[in-house]
């Protein structure tokens, strides 16, 4: 990623055009990175030591750019910060911590970051977890990243261990109903704007999605909500406006949310008047789950000139099984096919950490992926997470998903239909033609016999058992990119209807000699 350091900008409307050229510039793969690396795993205090984790093997990939984090439970930091906690922990399981050491020598963790970015040119933001909850979690680690300001302020949070809110039970969540705690949040992204030769900074919602006392509760945030937060982002672009100036360079801001206007709004983020009001230049679309197809968020994007980018989180279902599939390399290259094919400006991946895979390579070129295999699902992480944070969530679901953790009901002689995404052109004139195979995970299920199937209004036949999948085989000629309608039916008698736990279509290309 070319960093331009050579024009500063004379004013403040240049500045917006150099953001608006930068918000644009080419990323193929954005690598979020939770900033464990420096608190888990290194073992010695050096910049080699540290970024030979998770970093120095992503130079000369696809990766274009790195979102690093080094806070986390709001108001602890790992980097050299004078307006919260930083954490020099080294009990138990952060016995590797270097954060103090780091400071110690004069640097910390995100410069070291930022240096080997521009370096290598490579762009970078800091990424702050806006409402990060791991500090209420019952696990070993919690009492440890409980910051201080929260036991200075148990008033601006949620609730508390013995009585939490109602909805998702996140109590130890800021209220950003509350002036003080927008304040605040202002000046950890100030702090770090003015310390840090940072190219962007990214708000990441989704960590966690309570924001609002009323969603916690149980319903839906009000205008005033949206309203708060509204004018905290105001301020936000603001105050990097200012800076930008200073410094002669813009500081981007990108969002990582929820794929849906409606939920976005229902839990207080007010999206599209950021877009319209130009205070947003990067959409980070899903992440612990996904309620549209990729299209909607892509489509809003391109009405206001602000790149979609795809986040692609780590596979998450409980059954192996389905795991297994999904954490895949091909499982990764079905999801980013998807991705591309809907035209988002590229992939983020979120909570995938080995420098070293073949993803890297990748996921962040179409053509490089139209001949690899791939498996497509219909779900990467099933939706139940949808109404963890928001009451009655999935009235906002905009597509037919299945899962293990979402399955469907296979009655007689009625049909379940599943849209299925496909991302590359299978039925044209490419030669060799792949193999392609509808793997169906039915239980209980004794003879492939009593299944049907259609794919696109056709029948499929001859399904096969094989381990826990009934397996169809499909022409290529039979598959559309975009969107693939498949029907699933039982026939005979049947005591308890089974269900379809799960759908995948692998497209196998022959090896090359």
């Amino acid at each position: 990623m070319a960093v331009d350091r050579d024009t500063r900008p004379e004013d403040l409307n240049q500045l917006r055009r150099q953001r608006h050229e930068a918000a644009h510039k080419k990323r193929r793969i954005i690598f979020n990175n939770d900033g464990c690396d420096l608190t888990h795993y290194c073992k010695e205090a050096t910049p080699d030591a540290l970024l030979s984790l998770r970093t120095t093997p992503l130079k000369g990939t696809q990766v274009d750019s790195i979102f690093y984090s080094t806070g986390g439970s709001f108001g602890r930091f790992k980097h050299d910060s004078e307006l919260g906690d930083v954490f020099s922990c080294k009990a138990e399981g952060f016995a590797n911590n270097k954060t103090q050491d780091f400071i110690d020598q004069g640097t910390d963790a995100l410069r070291i970051m930022v240096e080997f970015c521009h370096q290598s040119r490579i762009e970078c933001f800091w990424t702050m977890r806006m409402n990060d909850i791991h500090d209420s979690y019952k696990a070993w680690y919690a009492p440890y990243i409980f910051p201080q300001v929260k036991k200075d302020h148990p008033e601006w949070l949620m609730g508390s261990r013995e009585k939490p809110p109602t909805q998702g039970r996140m109590w130890s969540a800021v209220d950003y109903g509350l002036q003080e705690v927008r304040d605040l949040a202002l000046a950890f992204h100030q702090e770090i704007c003015e310390n840090y030769d940072v190219d962007g900074i990214e708000l990441d919602f989704f960590r966690q999605l309570t924001y609002f006392k009323r969603p916690a509760m149980g319903q839906d945030a009000d205008q005033d909500d949206r309203d708060s937060m509204t004018d905290l982002i105001q301020r936000l672009r603001a105050m990097s406006e200012r800076v930008g100036l200073k410094r002669g360079r813009p500081i981007l801001i990108a969002v990582r949310i929820p794929d849906s206007v409606g939920y976005c709004e229902a839990i207080g983020l007010d999206v599209t008047r950021w877009l319209k009001n130009d205070l947003i230049d990067l959409i980070v679309a899903s992440g612990d789950f996904r309620l549209n197809p990729w299209e909607t968020t892509v489509k809003l994007g391109k009405q206001h000139g602000v790149p979609v980018y795809a986040c692609l989180s780590s596979a998450a279902m409980r059954d192996a099984e389905a795991r297994k599939v999904r954490a895949s390399l091909p499982g990764w290259r079905g999801r980013a096919a998807q991705a591309w094919n809907s035209g988002a400006s590229g992939m983020c991946v979120f909570n995938f950490f080995n420098p070293k895979s073949r993803l890297w390579n990748e996921i962040g070129d179409p053509d490089i992926l139209a001949r690899l295999d791939k498996v497509y699902c219909s779900s990467a992480r099933g939706v139940k997470q949808v109404s963890r944070f928001l009451a009655d969530g999935e009235r906002f679901l905009g597509r037919s998903v299945v899962s293990p953790d979402d399955p469907r009901t296979l009655n007689p002689s009625q049909s379940v239909t599943i849209d299925l995404a496909v991302g590359e052109h299978l039925a044209g004139h490419v030669e060799p033609k792949p193999g392609i195979t509808l793997a169906l995970h039915i239980r209980p299920l004794a003879d492939a016999r009593h299944v049907t199937v259609k794919l696109n209004g056709e029948p499929l036949a001859d399904g096969a058992l094989s381990g826990v999948w009934c397996e169809f085989a499909v022409s290529p000629s039979r598959i559309e990119i975009g969107m693939n309608r498949v029907e699933v039916a039982v026939t005979g008698n049947v005591a308890t209807p089974p269900l379809l736990h799960d759908m995948a279509l692998w497209v196998r290309y022959p090896r090359r000699p």
